[in-house]
């Protein structure tokens, strides 16, 4: 059995304590982010909620082959990570990242003229 602390040692004990709390709330954050998330399946009402849209635009991206969908029978159903991929693939580029690859495709270009 430990000693009984004295009001002296207190800062301390409580110093050790937080030390103690941030590592395991290290721990618990590295465990989190290692674990695969679930992938959701949503249903057509809830892929419209979770992309903002209406269902019916939803059936007619579905229809014009624009939203990865799979189908079971009559119904639609969505994966969550398949929806925010095609959000993603949406990204306009900045004017710094279309100037950057405007730099580099002049700066290759120009080497396979000079060695011509």
């Amino acid at each position: 059995m430990k000693d009984t602390l004295t009001f002296d040692q207190l800062p301390d004990a409580v110093t050790k304590i937080q030390e103690k709390l941030d590592i395991i709330e290290r721990l618990l954050i590295q465990r989190h982010e290692q674990l695969p998330e679930q992938d959701e399946i949503m249903p057509v009402s809830k892929a419209a909620i979770f992309l903002d849209l209406a269902v019916p635009t939803v059936y007619s991206k579905v229809c014009r082959k624009e939203l990865p969908v799979n189908k079971r029978g009559k119904r639609l159903y969505f994966y969550r990570s398949e929806l925010t991929e095609w959000i993603k693939s949406g990204r306009k580029k900045t004017a710094d990242e279309i100037r950057e690859e405007a730099v580099k495709h002049l700066a290759t270009s120009s080497k396979k003229a000079k060695s011509f």
